[in-house]
């Protein structure tokens, strides 16, 4: 073969191992891009977060006992309040209830609770009950921690005394701030903290549901035990004050339950101010009466979980 001949064929066989070449690339090259275009993307679906729960409570005396039924209504049925706010004898037992007392343990303490645990009488031109032992009592029953201790965050409301405005006891003494939420005024002496002088809340908070907006709550389960106008007159003073009381608040009653999602109102109107005796009936109202509203409890909270809300951080406190 001539030299010539055989720089062709070389030439010839290079150009054939470059063209296999080539085919083999573009081979390998949509092999990969078809193996990609297979692969399924892999998704991520964001999950609704569980609702802040918040329970107010509203203040009634001895009626005020009504809410541990409630509690234990909805314990039963898996609902836990995250923020609990109580006005009057609603922060007495939501304070015991936040600072990790069950349901059951809250019956027990308000079977046998006697009204020489929590009265003291006293000679004072600002009233004649001093309200101490409430405040030690509440304490003991707390474990005499501070309200920012308790495993429920939980707020008092209370009614300065020099200008009339809202006080939110959110942290320190519990006891105190109980005290300070339960003193009816010409009742109780007014209780001092600091350098204040402060009231019963239900002046201006009669159910504290706004305090639990601003705590961060996403469902607000109202308890009002308010004793309005029927017709009827007050069987003794105490019943009398409670309802003036009540009648002044009744715009503010009215415009705190707007806000709430669920109200729940137990049938105590019959029982008195101050008859500690009558605490298992008014248990057994609140049971009654919570379970007639837990399936509204319960469309609420899934409807929560079908809201963008649910999808979103949830609300910041405003204290």
């Amino acid at each position: 073969m001539s030299p010539l001949n055989l720089s062709r064929r070389r030439l010839f066989l290079k150009m054939k191992i470059a063209q296999f070449a080539s085919i083999g690339f573009i081979s390998l090259a949509l092999f990969g891009c078809d193996k990609f275009s297979k692969t399924p993307t892999p998704t991520t679906s964001m999950k609704a977060r569980e609702p802040v729960i918040a329970l107010a409570l509203g203040g009634g005396g001895a009626k005020g006992f009504s809410h541990i039924g409630v509690i234990k209504v909805l314990e039963s049925h898996g609902i836990k309040p995250k923020i609990v706010t109580g006005t009057s004898a609603g922060s007495f037992v939501g304070s015991i209830y936040a600072s990790g007392q069950t349901p059951y343990q809250l019956q027990s303490l308000a079977l046998k609770l006697q009204e020489s645990d929590i009265r003291d009488l006293t000679l004072n031109r600002q009233g004649i009950i001093l309200g101490q032992k409430l405040q030690d009592y509440v304490n003991r029953n707390v474990g005499n921690k501070p309200i920012e201790k308790f495993p429920i965050r939980f707020a008092a409301v209370a009614t300065r005394l020099d200008n009339g405005q809202k006080a939110d006891f959110i942290k320190g003494n519990a006891g105190q701030a109980v005290r300070a939420s339960c003193s009816i005024p010409n009742v109780f002496v007014p209780a001092t903290i600091g350098k204040q002088k402060y009231v019963d809340g239900g002046l201006v908070s009669p159910i504290p549901v706004k305090t639990a907006r601003d705590m961060g709550a996403d469902i607000v389960i109202a308890v009002d035990i308010s004793a309005r106008p029927a017709g009827n007159r007050p069987a003794n003073m105490w019943g009398l004050l409670d309802q003036t009381i009540n009648i002044m608040g009744q715009q503010s009653i009215n415009e705190e339950l707007k806000q709430a999602n669920v109200v729940i109102q137990p049938k105590v109107g019959h029982l008195g101010t101050l008859d500690l005796k009558s605490s298992n009936q008014a248990i057994l109202e609140g049971e009654k009466a919570a379970q007639a509203q837990i399936r509204q409890v319960e469309t609420a909270i899934a409807n929560f979980k079908k809201s963008p809300a649910a999808f979103k951080p949830a609300p910041r406190p405003k204290f």
